[in-house]
């Protein structure tokens, strides 16, 4: 009982004085994982003026008909297209617009033997095109994928070239023809056109692309003259399809955000 006793008294002691002795510790530091820095992501940004160049292959489809005679067939004038751009775009969101300047070098040819008159030649070249259009896009950070619609003009030159008659020889053969007149005719003509195409910017300020559009031209009536008077008179379609690989420089640079 004498143990008991004591021990009991031991522990009401400790108790009494273990307030005061803790009272007399410092406060010890805690110590935590700071949070990791905040970093900036530079998100692209689509908006601003833009310049560029483009080239590619273009094919136009044009179909002769001789006034008031018979169709005369139809060819293709492709060939190789080198030119530039110009355009301004804004971006909300993730949607981009825009409108663009497009006016390029061409050299688009094809011909035909007439069917209504076998002796001629009908050819086409496609020298020159350009466009106006606006443009409506989807921006996936730096991948923009767009379409476009607008104004298309295009410079023509159109030419017959009739080979010259043969001439049955004393023994009755035919002789070859010696030569040949060609009558030619230019135009300026004006129609629609649509296209799309995408575009990867692969720095702040630069982005390759690659674009497809097709040209719907009026129908026009072109006459040929000689100097006794008019040669023919014909009324000449025409479509054209282009794909052009692009480069292009925009002035500014990224949006940058915090994540």
């Amino acid at each position: 009982m004498k143990n008991l006793l004591l021990v009991t008294a031991s522990l009401v002691a400790l108790s009494a004085t273990a307030p005061a002795f803790g009272a007399d510790l410092a406060e010890q530091p805690v110590y935590t994982r700071a949070a990791p820095p905040r970093v900036a992501a530079a998100l692209y940004d689509w908006s601003g003026l833009y310049v560029g160049f483009n080239g590619g292959w273009g094919s136009g489809h044009n179909s002769w008909d001789a006034t008031g005679v018979a169709a005369e067939g139809s060819h293709d004038a492709s060939g190789v297209t080198l030119g530039g751009q110009i355009g301004y775009r804004w971006q909300m969101g993730q949607v981009v617009f825009g409108v663009e300047g497009q006016g390029n070098v061409a050299d688009f040819r094809g011909s035909n033997v007439s069917l209504a008159f076998p002796t001629d030649t009908i050819s086409t070249k496609t020298d020159a095109f350009g466009l106006i259009a606006g443009q409506i896009g989807y921006a996936v950070n730096n991948v923009l994928l767009y379409a476009k619609g607008g104004a298309a003009v295009t410079s023509n030159t159109y030419q017959i070239s009739r080979a010259a008659p043969t001439t049955p020889t004393p023994g009755g053969q035919p002789t070859q023809p010696t030569g040949g007149q060609s009558f030619s005719a230019d135009d300026t003509r004006w129609g629609a056109a649509v296209g799309a195409g995408a575009e990867v910017g692969f720095a702040p300020n630069w982005s390759l692309g690659i674009e497809y559009d097709h040209l719907f031209m009026q129908p026009a009536k072109v006459t040929f003259t000689t100097a006794g008077g008019v040669l023919a008179t014909d009324r000449i379609s025409q479509d054209i399809d282009v794909v052009t690989a692009r480069i292009t420089y925009r002035f500014g640079g990224p949006l940058v955000v915090l994540p």
